[in-house]
């Protein structure tokens, strides 16, 4: 008995039959599976190195796109639209090179940009760095689900570049080391989780504690300062400083010489002090500030739009107010007097050394609270007598027995805000999460950052200790670096400086 014949519907059915499970795994070239197997163990790698079961969800869609694809991946490139097919191309280009930032932003390597001179000489202002996150370990997610390249605000349209939720608790994966003294560090700036909008640049508390009605003053002259918004650990503005007190520590400085636990800790070769130069009525030009290493921005100041030198004609200066500051007449002549000029040791040896110049005499600063950190403490502390402060460490306990009013200055702002305790000070008595607390064990370490422009650095002894959570990085190189006082052709790029390590030492 014969068969009988095939229809056409039943023969373009055949042609459109999906194949098989099997049929799929049988059909795969072996160039696909070598792609697919590359994939997959990479992905267990990195859930082994994240220690999450949950990257290895991604298997399954890599099977798929590689070997059994049951998802259309790309059903646009059997569109017949050339427009389509032309459009989807950069759609599908974009979306993973955004991934792939992301991912490399991350966990591996993140740009970033010196933005002030807080650093000088070791780093200067334009140098383009790359950050290793594996230095120390990278950071997981905090607040996953943001924009690449955009550190908390969207570039061109503005607002936010990150959704608040869902927030995931802080934990770091396994890195090469761990943040060690001397060490050039980029991390979150700690009091940048509450940031007044019109006054991005400075420290919220600060200006809280200066403002006459506090934060809530702030908070209702919206015209002066914004609107004012909270920002997660990750979402804080990157800051870039020198270690120089570890967990447990104690640190103090005297006369600006540091001193950890009693021991004298040398200044950073480059470290910067600010000084008033004394001549004999010369006027410095801008060319020999220039051959000194000099940047504009440190011998002028802004006035009325203009920028004018720091620097006055001591004529007519009585010489009671001039003793005051230590400068003398000679011969009548009361000379001309530069203030507040940053320098190392080596070129104040050159500045003295020129024959106009009658001295060099570093600046010295009177006790002011409510500057330096803690702010509700008067400690007569200054820039350059600080301390001593005790430096909080994971697992070590503060106990409450005696000197309560400094702990609590010093300490309350860890336990409250980044360990995430309610806190309290009544009567002498501290109470954590409701109870009476006679101790408090910490969660994190801490460490203690300075500028190596000492007179010019806005660091740990203005708003306290960097939480481990905020650790962002170690600066590796410098791959790009441009002089902003010059021209493209007049040496506006710093080219013996490109591709130096970053990690200056001290």
């Amino acid at each position: 008995m014969s068969k009988k014949p095939r229809t056409h519907q039943q023969t373009r059915q055949d042609k459109t039959a999906r194949p098989t499970l099997r049929e799929r795994f049988q059909n795969a070239s072996r160039r696909q599976w070598i792609w697919c197997a590359t994939w997959m163990v990479l992905t267990l790698l990195f859930a082994l190195w994240a220690r999450s079961l949950w990257v290895l969800l991604v298997i399954p869609f890599i099977l798929d796109i590689y070997i059994t694809k049951f998802i259309p991946w790309g059903f646009w490139k059997r569109s017949k639209s050339k427009a389509v097919r032309k459009t989807m191309e950069w759609v599908d280009a974009i979306i993973f090179a955004l991934i792939a930032v992301y991912f490399i932003n991350t966990f591996f390597f993140q740009n970033y940009q010196i933005p002030t001179s807080s650093l000088e000489k070791s780093l200067l202002v334009g140098d383009f760095l790359a950050v290793s996150k594996l230095s120390y370990g990278p950071r997981s997610p905090i607040t996953p689900l943001s924009f690449p390249l955009a550190q908390h605000t969207m570039p061109v349209v503005g607002g936010k570049s990150y959704f608040e939720k869902p927030q995931w608790k802080y934990r770091r994966l396994k890195g090469f080391g761990e943040v060690k003294r001397n060490d050039i560090v980029v991390f979150n700036f700690p009091t940048g989780d509450t940031v007044a909008l019109n006054r991005q640049a400075e420290d919220f508390y600060s200006l809280a504690k200066r403002h006459p009605e506090g934060s809530a003053g702030i908070r209702a002259d919206k015209r002066s300062y914004g609107e004012v918004v909270y920002r997660p650990v990750d979402r804080r503005e990157n800051y870039v400083k020198r270690c120089i007190g570890l967990p447990g520590e104690t640190l103090e400085m005297r006369n600006d010489t540091v001193y950890i636990d009693g021991q004298y800790l040398p200044n950073p070769r480059l470290a910067q002090h600010n000084y008033m130069i004394h001549t004999d009525g010369t006027q410095l030009s801008t060319e020999l500030f220039t051959e000194l290493g000099i940047n504009k921005a440190d011998y002028t100041l802004e006035s009325y739009g203009q920028l004018v030198s720091r620097s006055q004609d001591l004529t007519g200066v009585d010489s009671l107010s001039m003793a005051l500051f230590g400068l003398f007449a000679r011969d009548g002549n009361n000379g001309r007097l530069y203030f507040s000029i940053p320098m190392t040791g080596e070129i104040v040896e050159k500045v003295k050394a020129k024959p106009f110049v009658w001295n060099v005499i570093k600046e010295k600063e009177q006790p002011s609270i409510g500057y330096y950190y803690p702010l509700d403490h008067d400690g007569g502390w200054t820039r350059d007598t600080y301390g001593p402060i005790w430096i909080p460490k994971k697992g070590a306990t503060l106990t409450f027995d005696g000197d309560v009013d400094f702990k609590v200055a010093a300490y309350e702002r860890c336990i409250k805000n980044y360990e995430g305790n309610d806190f309290a000070y009544r009567d002498g008595v501290v109470y954590i999460n409701g109870e009476a607390a006679d101790a408090y064990t910490f969660k994190f370490d801490y460490y203690f950052m300075m500028g190596d422009n000492r007179h010019n650095s806005a660091d740990s002894r203005v708003w306290g200790f960097v939480p481990e959570d905020h650790i962002v990085g170690q600066p590796r190189l410098i791959w790009l670096s441009l002089e902003k006082d010059r021209g493209w052709f007049k040496g506006r790029i710093r080219w013996k400086r490109l591709f130096r390590n970053a990690n200056i030492p001290a």
